[in-house]
């Protein structure tokens, strides 16, 4: 299949992006603020504002069109095998709490969407995580007995409707699929209509806590409230480190129509084999149904990694060799943040905040993830905690499961942030980066840079550092943008943020600086 054929970008980015809410552009006064225009901020906004609170959403770019506009949009209880990790790490108690959290918020879903009237393409159907690999059925049935016993309607089934061979899955009945943005944005059109307030294009650097906080955008401009909620997918702000216990993971999509008379089962399929294979489809505007798949999981900004572009090439060969006819129209990636005990963080920011709370780590599962936390952070900030709030708490650290982890995490992290300063780079000068192509080049000047040269021939420079806690940017030429190794921040190729936890760009350098004498890592 030729590239012309494809379209970067996700499905549920293409619809009709919905009104325009303004930046903010003077000081307010407001009950509560939420930091981050995702599932999980604009949930929480909801919540808050049913409570007869004055909410503010302040959203660096556009609500719904960040990681949210880039998920496979499954809400599912059931998570791969979520269930027998938890209970290995956390013990039956905490399974149980975990299964009750997340199976809420699928039903909290969908009486929202039944209740406000949101036309948001919800189908209920099966979720599974199967297997293809007879030797790896153990694991399967560990994880069906496991969400059996933490209150799940789990079955271990060896009958899997897929169109290839699989040895055995477990089963969840009940789950469901969606339009996130069309469910979002109608959210957030119910949130307004109830007296909350929604700022685009107003990035938050700065926060102050106190009584009230104090949140100070880009422009200048500050919002004083009461109680802060960080739901920026990484904390911007990090005042419990959590950084150190976070791990980024990026997955490449490709999606494209099921051919005419074709039929690909009703549900929602997962495994880890192969690095990760997820499949689902959904409506075409009435014109058939499309087919989404995900996997290939990868660093974002690992320079030793294969490369997104390859990720793609391999997934969409998957795809083609598993569905007669299919064809790939469609392409884009997604990030998210695991935790050292599989478990997301919502909650207080750190241990002595009274007033700020996050919610981040969702593990791939931030829709659920995200209606939970947004009930969970209500419920802390009015007084009326829920039974799972212990759960998530952020400030928790389990020495024998977590440390090992914890550990790897900071090694890989001071592995890059040493190592990558080392020349060994696949370049001489900044003649050999070709068109579309980047590198980081080891200048004498302003220090490392990173450069990219355009379809036309133009060149584009900044500071190599990322402006989170300095360790160097890599390329990802399949999707255009300088990205971090350390801590998944994302950038454009004239350095403006697009992914935290960095909330600074890229600083600009002197185009006629001496930076050509070595290129470190190129596209």
């Amino acid at each position: 299949m030729a590239a012309t054929a494809q379209t970067a970008g996700s499905l549920w980015t293409q619809y009709d992006p919905g009104p325009e809410y303004p930046a903010l552009t003077s000081d307010i006064r407001m009950d509560a603020a939420v930091i981050g225009g995702g599932m999980a901020g604009i949930c929480a906004a909801w919540e808050l504002t049913r409570t007869g609170r004055r909410v503010a959403l302040v959203e660096a770019d556009r609500i719904a069109f960040g990681v949210t506009g880039h998920t496979t949009a499954k809400l599912s209880a059931l998570q791969g095998t979520a269930y027998s990790s938890i209970r290995r790490t956390r013990g039956a108690v905490c399974a149980q709490q975990y299964a009750a959290s997340q199976q809420a918020a699928v039903e909290h879903v969908r009486r929202l969407a039944e209740d406000l009237g949101l036309d948001c393409e919800m189908e209920l159907t099966d979720a599974y995580t199967y297997v293809t690999d007879p030797e790896h059925t153990d694991g399967i049935e560990e994880e069906a007995d496991a969400a059996r016993a933490a209150g799940l309607d789990a079955a271990y089934v060896d009958d899997v409707p897929l169109p290839f061979p699989t040895a055995a899955a477990v089963r969840l009945g009940g789950q469901m699929q969606f339009h996130p943005r069309k469910f979002l944005l109608g959210l957030a059109a119910e949130l307004v209509r109830h007296g909350g307030r929604i700022y685009e294009r107003s990035r938050v650097t700065d926060l102050l806590e106190g009584r009230p906080c104090r949140l100070t955008t880009s422009a200048g401009h500050t919002v004083r409230a009461d109680d802060v909620v960080v739901a920026t997918h990484y904390p911007v702000f990090d005042r419990a480190l959590l950084f150190t216990r976070l791990e980024p993971k990026r997955e490449v999509v490709v999606a494209g129509p099921l051919p005419p008379g074709s039929h690909f089962p009703d549900g929602m399929f997962l495994t880890a084999e192969d690095n990760t294979r997820s499949l689902r489809t959904a409506p075409q505007d009435g014109q058939g149904r499309m087919l989404i798949v995900t996997g290939e999981k990868f660093t974002p900004g690992d320079r030793k990694d294969v490369g997104a572009a390859a990720r793609f090439a391999a997934l969409s060969r998957w795809a083609r060799e598993r569905v007669a006819d299919f064809t790939v129209t469609h392409r884009w990636a997604a990030q998210d943040n695991f935790t050292t005990d599989h478990v997301p963080y919502v909650g207080r920011l750190h241990p002595l905040s009274d007033h700020c709370y996050v919610a981040t780590g969702f593990g791939g599962w931030g829709l659920s993830g995200g209606v939970m936390s947004g009930r969970l952070l209500a419920g802390l900030i009015t007084g009326t905690p829920s039974p799972w709030s212990e759960l998530y708490e952020p400030a928790r650290l389990h020495p024998l499961t977590e440390v090992p982890a914890l550990l790897r995490l900071q090694a890989k992290a001071a592995k890059h942030f040493v190592g990558d300063r080392l020349p060994g780079g696949r370049a001489d000068t900044v003649d050999d980066i070709g068109p579309g192509a980047g590198a980081v080049l080891r200048g004498r000047g302003e220090g490392p840079q990173a450069v990219h040269r355009d379809a036309s021939g133009a060149l584009h420079r900044v500071s190599a550092r990322c402006t989170h806690l300095g360790c160097i940017v890599h390329f990802n030429e399949a999707e255009t943008t300088w990205e971090c190794p350390c801590h998944g921040s994302r950038f454009g190729v004239d350095g403006d943020v697009l992914q935290g936890p960095a909330v600074h760009p890229l600083e600009p350098v002197d185009a006629d600086s001496d930076a050509d004498s070595d290129v470190d890592d190129h596209g």
